[in-house]
């Protein structure tokens, strides 16, 4: 029994099957995947925060981001956020996963994990050690990136920064575009890549739009658990293992109200301590990413207005017959790796360029680019926890952004460099002012507070 059809879910459910000879059900809060938002890779920004599609989560008011709540977007469907993000394609740093290894996480080691990425990958451009073909997960380049995600690599490079062709063989520190899981201009999610060719077996179930209330236990064992369907509760028994694969809020809620954790928390809403597990939902930990937002009356940004309205006809066309043109991109087509002047022996800021503007809502309306400074190895923890007894309930959710002093000086200088790379002469023929923090926000202190009342 799995709970949660995200990626690890899809991707378990899919193993576990495989054989045929184990019974595997398969448990998912959400719908199916069938929504033609989901599918078309420039509908990305439409799915943040969709009423039907994500959980739309929020942080509690972060003290050190002036108060404000942050949203957490999250699929709530076949493929969980597979099926709702950005579609890039990255392993992550391989000294990440060896750090892991020696602080004692068995089998971590990147190359031990590397088989696994291979065997699940079809990269449709790179071959090599580093790759796979016939994997469920189909990564491919954009054949026609925007002209200004061009431009930003070239501004890197420029400044010294070394241009990178593959993010995911050797060190990724640099500048370049990048690959997504994008198949003939569709989105490949865990549920395209792993369920569509699962679901055939006839051991395998999938039941979508079941809330997992609890796992129950007879002693030490779990046995099933108990879910919501149409306000309906009912029992679903596992004969062998039951596996959590909720994702990092949903996970550790079902654990609490499912007895597992800090007995003081869990008796203050009036729930049965079963095992006392104190660290449950707690070292939580998030990237936060700041913007810097520029504005400019050249039309080469993704926009939606009447001034393009030609264009975004024949784009429209290009996909719908040939699975091309801007509709098939996941927009965020280039990014890079930096060490600031705080870092170590790897990257500690990511710059991922916006060929677009970043204003509330589902379309770029305005012409303008940017770029978001993510930080890549916060210092800052928190954690989440449940609020009530009632699985509707929304958890509470604290990163505590910021609230380690050392996570701030590296935006500071991330956001340094970013401006750098818009101000460079690749970028001068557009007419374009900073906007976001604005070009008037240079000390440290005013950049600290307007990060702190931008970041997301």
């Amino acid at each position: 029994m799995i709970v949660g059809a995200g990626a690890a879910g899809c991707l378990l459910a899919d193993r576990l099957s495989e054989s045929g000879i184990h019974k595997v059900v398969l448990i998912e809060a959400g719908g199916a995947d069938r929504h033609p938002l989901i599918h078309v890779p420039a509908g990305v920004g439409a799915l943040i925060g969709h009423p039907a599609l994500d959980w739309r989560y929020a942080t509690v008011p972060q003290q050190e981001a002036a108060g404000r709540s942050i949203p957490l977007p999250r699929g709530q469907v076949l493929g969980g956020c597979t099926s709702t993000n950005g579609m890039v394609y990255f392993r992550g740093h391989p000294a990440d996963y060896d750090e892991w290894a020696e602080l004692g996480c068995t089998g971590w080691p990147y190359a031990e994990v590397l088989p696994w990425f291979i065997r699940s990958e079809d990269n449709a451009d790179f071959r090599g050690a580093s790759h796979g073909q016939g994997g469920g997960v189909h990564v491919s380049s954009y054949a026609k990136a925007n002209p200004l995600s061009d431009r930003f690599v070239a501004a890197a490079e420029a400044l010294g920064h070394r241009r990178i062709a593959d993010f995911n063989v050797g060190d990724p520190e640099g500048f370049g575009l990048r690959q997504a899981t994008i198949r003939n201009g569709r989105r490949v999610s865990a549920a395209t890549a792993f369920l569509n060719r699962a679901r055939r077996r006839a051991n395998l179930e999938i039941l979508t739009d079941r809330m997992v209330d609890k796992v129950i236990f007879e002693g030490r064992r779990a046995t099933g658990v108990l879910i919501r369907h149409r306000d309906q509760a009912e029992q679903i028994l596992a004969s062998r293992e039951v596996i959590l694969a909720a994702g990092s809020y949903s996970s550790p809620a079902i654990l609490e109200r499912s007895g597992i954790g800090d007995a003081t928390l869990l008796s203050r809403h009036g729930i049965a301590v079963h095992h006392n597990l104190p660290e449950v939902g707690r070292n939580l930990q998030d990237h936060i990413v700041a913007p810097v937002q520029m504005r400019t009356t050249s039309a080469l940004p993704y926009v939606v207005d009447w001034r393009v309205l030609p264009r975004l006809v024949g784009n429209l066309a290009h996909y719908l017959l040939l699975r091309g043109g801007p509709l098939a991109s996941n927009v965020f087509e280039a990014t890079g790796f930096a060490r600031t002047s705080l870092a170590g022996s790897r990257p500690d800021v990511q710059l991922i360029f916006m060929p677009m503007d970043r204003a509330p809502g589902p379309l770029p309306r305005k012409r303008g680019y940017g770029i978001l400074v993510g930080l890549l190895r916060p210092k800052s923890r928190g954690q989440v926890h449940v609020t009530s007894s009632d699985p509707a309930a929304t958890p509470m959710i604290d990163p505590g952004f910021f609230t380690d002093p050392a996570d701030m000086p590296p935006v500071i200088e991330g956001v340094r460099l970013a401006r750098q790379i818009l101000t460079h002469a690749a970028f001068a023929d557009l007419a374009s002012e900073e906007i976001l923090p604005g070009s008037a926000v240079t000390g440290d202190a005013a950049l600290t507070q307007a990060i702190r009342e931008n970041c997301v």
